[in-house]
């Protein structure tokens, strides 16, 4: 039995897992591999990697030139399929588009999968610059809000393992690296019931995000929105003042939704 999903080993293709292991060798510092260099990314020998990565050639969701392999337009399609078919983010879509058109703000959803934040829902105000992340992308949790936001409701011996497995990599000089900087930060989201981040991912920028919990009180993700730092800091508060109460209301009204 398989002590994480409850499911018994002999109903597992294992085959099935190397392949989606093969397609997440993929991202932006290694958009085209070798089978050597995908057997050395995903633990398979060479000859093994070879062949999934000629079956996804084969079935359309990889290219090659004979030696090294890149990811087809077609992967998209696994992505998309999630988004047209899970609950929550058709749930939450309503709610955020109200918020940005209430506020004036972009407002976005994002889950947590492993150690990064993965937007699933947006709505763009009427304003002419669009800020934030699109529907899809994924950003390591420890340099956008949502990552604090949502990790504070984890306990703490899960919190300990979640950031002593995690890769504090700095985007700008205010990127938090140190483990126990970043601790602080997810404790005083604990107090809040939000958190705040500047510049940690993109100078010029601020993030604002609060943990939204389904009726059984399990987090299911954030609700959160990015803008421009305004000038002079009082300005800033004055933002966050405006726009906390009704991302309180929202995740108060979601929470009896979802």
């Amino acid at each position: 039995m398989d002590t994480d999903t409850g499911i018994d080993r002999k109903d597992i293709i294992d085959g099935l897992g190397k392949g989606l292991r093969v397609i997440e060798a993929f991202d932006e510092e290694h958009a085209r591999l070798t089978a050597a260099e995908t057997a050395a990314r995903t633990g398979l020998t060479r000859t093994a990697a070879r062949r999934y990565l000629l079956s996804l050639v084969h079935f359309g969701y990889a290219n090659t030139d004979g030696k090294r392999f890149w990811l087809a337009p077609r992967v998209l399609r696994l992505g998309q399929s999630y988004l047209e078919a899970a609950r929550l983010p058709r749930l939450v879509q309503p709610f955020v588009q109200r918020l940005a058109m209430e506020c004036g703000e972009n407002f976005n959803f994002s889950v947590l999968d492993g150690h990064m934040v993965v937007y699933v829902a947006r709505s763009n105000s009427t304003r002419m610059v669009s800020i934030g992340f699109p529907v899809g992308a994924r950003v390591p949790a420890h340099v956008v809000t949502p990552g604090p936001a949502i990790l504070s409701t984890f306990g703490e011996a899960r919190l300990a393992e979640w950031v002593a497995q995690h890769e504090f990599s700095a985007f700008t000089p205010r990127t938090t690296t140190d483990p126990v900087a970043f601790l602080r930060d997810v404790h005083g989201a604990r107090d809040l019931g939000y958190w705040v981040t500047e510049q940690q991912l993109t100078p010029g920028l601020r993030g604002i995000a609060m943990p939204v919990k389904d009726r059984k009180g399990e987090c299911v993700g954030a609700l959160g929105t990015t803008m421009p730092m305004p000038m002079p800091p009082a300005r800033g508060s004055e933002a966050i003042a405006r726009l906390l109460p009704r991302l309180s209301e929202t995740v108060q009204v979601l929470r009896d939704v979802l």
